[in-house]
């Protein structure tokens, strides 16, 4: 295999990781599953408690941040064929073409080095610069570019809330006295 190949493999695999990144950081939890109670398997129910938001520990800030980056540098490139449809689908097919070119050969740069930047201070819990966060969020939506180095105060997110079922009543017979 020659070097040009192997580079390519490499930038497949990269890039097919990075794809799958933010679902590692997704919850496994199926909305309507949760933890049977009792004969009739209704829900147990939720406290307030258990949906009380928690700051995101220094270690899940960072290790989000690095993988942004790492996202962000190899899905770069993807920035070109979004800005292209993006131009097409406001304007005509001329000037989407060469316009949405130049446009996301910018933020080809510019989301490559957020994502440089990103991976190099990734031990400083910033927010993240380019907008949205990873290319395939809000594909239709331009990318956007925030403030640099502003401190990570987010919080998590709120955990569903599982409604308790109703349980049903049976009927009962009233007997009137004769």
């Amino acid at each position: 295999m020659t070097k040009f190949n192997r580079f390519y493999v490499v930038v497949i695999f990269t890039s097919m990781f990075s794809v799958y990144t933010p679902l590692s950081q997704a919850g496994m939890e199926q909305p309507g599953t949760g933890n049977p109670v009792g004969e009739n398997n209704h829900y147990a129910p939720v406290t307030p408690t258990d949906v009380s938001l928690q700051p995101l520990s220094y270690g899940e800030k960072i290790g989000n941040k690095a993988l942004l980056g790492f996202a962000n540098l190899i899905s770069s490139p993807l920035e070109i064929p979004k800005n292209i449809i993006n131009t097409i689908n406001q304007s005509n097919f001329f000037y989407g073409v060469f316009g949405g070119f130049i446009k996301g050969l910018v933020n080809n740069l510019g989301r490559a080095g957020c994502g440089v930047a990103d991976l190099l201070t990734f031990p400083l819990p910033t927010q993240p610069i380019a907008h949205p966060l990873y290319i395939w969020d809000d594909f239709d939506v331009d990318t956007t570019y925030g403030d640099v180095m502003r401190l990570d105060k987010t919080k998590k997110t709120d955990q569903p809330v599982i409604q308790v079922p109703v349980p049903l009543t049976t009927p009962t017979a009233v007997t009137t006295p004769r």
